[in-house]
């Protein structure tokens, strides 16, 4: 039974990319807000947590009940004992055992030995039950239109001063927004939005959507070999559209899937959704056991390039959004590891929607006109700075070597007790980490992540040279960056890779990925092998004349 979260046509859909955008209109300088200068207490509490254990932190945690107690810690320990004792047993009376079974012939030393057997690999069996399975990424696949989508800046252009809707002012606002984007001249849109006048009603939203979806379940299920009859779960996550029956309910038609899958549809979420709908996914993979879930990220390009007011904070998503999806098989059947691409190590999710300022600076609503659009205040980067800043604290101890922490330890006891005047230390997460997936949300928000986590060109490549040749494809863009790095070759067994994406709310998302297999190179469904020769290419430094102004 499907799960499915309305939303207005156009609501919920942010990605950070829409922030830079929507600053440069407003005047403001854009400058991402997350120095990454952490929560100094928070992360020592962290590391504490994950190095000694909860209950070892607070006298609180000597008293939890025992009910709060994970079975999987003590399930070793017992079959320890148990390996412990019988090693102990045949050491003492073996080569008695021995001479006395080879002369006599006795039945209850043989049901004694089965029954030690037996219960042996219950005790396997239990601890098995009762653990955490690893979560495999069997596969994924990634949508690629056909080339008569592609949509140069000046088409963009040409097309919307030809709808006579905007204003030459408004048009040169959009233009800026373009130069300043990152985006090149190969993006994607559905063709409803070459048409003139543009084509935005209910019947072409449907195709546009059915047409991402089904091509991109649809080559993964050829990729991948699965059938329909073995997928346990599917999520679909789209913002900006929520038809009824839901997509996920178009999914499990259109490729008949079986009648007890366990479908969701989740809405207005914006660009952090695809690793939201991981999140999901996994949980569900812990409760249904030898099985698979299909994860499909997407976006209504009609919804977000429809407005047509105005409102400048309104405009941005016209500009910078562009057509693509995901579809992602996850599993948890131990067999799979074996052809299975990643491990997922872990995922950490964080919701600023408890503060009002976070909560509001996001929202869709009827400008003055009456038209529909997403506002974007002027505290959108600060809020998704604090965002990014409070998933980072809460990852860190997670994932940082012993030294990167012992670097920060210092550093926070010079700083705290001693009154040394040091900056915050910002741990060098290149350490812990080979790869970077960075939500692609647009030009000047990569700059500010690279700058304040200290990131090389080499790791910022996959982020920019998706922006460019994709666009911002919102929810599914980390998936074009991963494909990159796998046309690139440059992912090899036993690598970690980081997925990070913001979206409405404000919403914080990451998740850590082990590599399982040194080529990672898809014979088909990566979009980037007939291009990805011509890639990096060089972005030149946006003159200070094609940003935004304030007015």
């Amino acid at each position: 039974m499907g799960v499915k979260s309305c939303c207005l046509p156009g609501a919920g859909e942010l990605g950070i990319g829409k922030g830079a955008a929507a600053c440069h209109a407003a005047g403001c300088s854009v400058k991402l807000q997350a120095d990454v200068n952490f929560d100094s207490l928070s992360m020592v509490r962290q590391t504490m947590n994950g190095a000694l254990g909860p209950r070892l932190v607070s006298f609180k945690g000597f008293i939890s009940p025992a009910r709060e107690l994970n079975p999987k810690a003590f399930l070793p320990l017992l079959l320890m004992a148990a390996l412990g004792q019988a090693a102990s047993f045949v050491v003492q009376y073996g080569p008695a055992l021995v001479a006395f079974l080879t002369t006599h012939v006795n039945l209850m030393y043989f049901y004694s030995s089965a029954a030690m057997v037996m219960v042996f690999l219950a005790l396997l069996k239990l601890w098995y039950s009762f653990g955490n399975p690893t979560i495999y990424l069997v596969d994924y696949a990634c949508f690629k239109p056909s080339d008569e989508c592609k949509m140069t800046s000046e088409t963009f252009l040409d097309l919307a001063a030809k709808s006579k809707f905007f204003s030459e002012k408004s048009l040169d606002f959009q233009r800026k927004i373009l130069t300043n984007s990152g985006l090149g001249p190969e993006t994607y849109v559905p063709l409803s939005m070459h048409s003139e006048p543009t084509d935005l009603t209910h019947a072409t939203c449907m195709k546009e959507i059915q047409e991402s979806l089904f091509s991109a379940v649809g080559q993964l299920m050829v990729k991948t070999g699965v059938k329909a009859h073995d997928i346990g779960v599917l999520v679909v996550n789209c913002s900006t559209f929520c038809p009824i029956p839901s997509m996920s309910a178009m999914v499990v038609n259109h490729f008949g899937l079986r009648e007890d899958i366990e479908t969701f549809h989740l809405g207005g979420m914006g660009c952090s959704a695809g690793v939201l709908g991981i999140s999901l996914a996994k949980d569900m993979l812990k409760v249904h056991k030898e099985t698979y879930a299909i994860v499909v990220s997407t976006e209504a390009i009609s919804g977000l390039q429809g407005y047509t007011g105005s409102d400048r904070s309104m405009m941005v998503g016209n500009c910078i959004f562009r057509w693509g999806a995901s579809a992602v098989l996850l599993s948890n059947k131990s067999s799979e590891k074996k052809r299975a691409k990643y491990s997922l190590l872990h995922l950490v999710r964080t919701h600023k929607g408890a503060s009002d300022k976070s909560f509001q600076c996001v929202k869709s609503f009827q400008d003055a006109e009456g038209i529909i659009g997403v506002s974007l205040s002027r505290e959108l980067m600060e809020m998704a700075g604090d965002a990014l800043k409070s998933n980072i604290t809460t990852l860190a101890p997670k994932i940082l070597p012993i030294t990167e922490k012992l670097k920060f330890a210092t550093n926070f006891i010079a700083r705290k007790f001693l009154h040394m005047k040091y900056k915050p230390y910002t741990p060098d997460f290149q350490t812990a980490i080979d790869h970077f997936c960075i939500h692609p949300g647009g030009k000047a928000v990569l700059d500010g992540i690279e700058k304040n986590l200290q990131l090389s060109s080499y790791h910022m490549e996959p982020a920019r040279m998706s922006l460019y040749r994709f666009g911002n494809t919102s929810s599914s863009a980390i998936w074009y960056e991963l494909a990159y790095m796998e046309a690139k070759n440059r992912v090899r067994k036993g690598d970690i890779v980081w997925q990070i994406a913001l979206g409405s709310g404000i919403k914080c998302n990451s998740a850590i990925w082990k590599s399982l297999r040194d080529d990672q190179v898809g014979h088909s469904a990566n979009p980037w092998l007939d291009c990805v020769h011509r890639y990096p290419v060089s972005l030149l430094p946006t003159p200070q004349s094609a940003r935004p102004s304030a007015n």
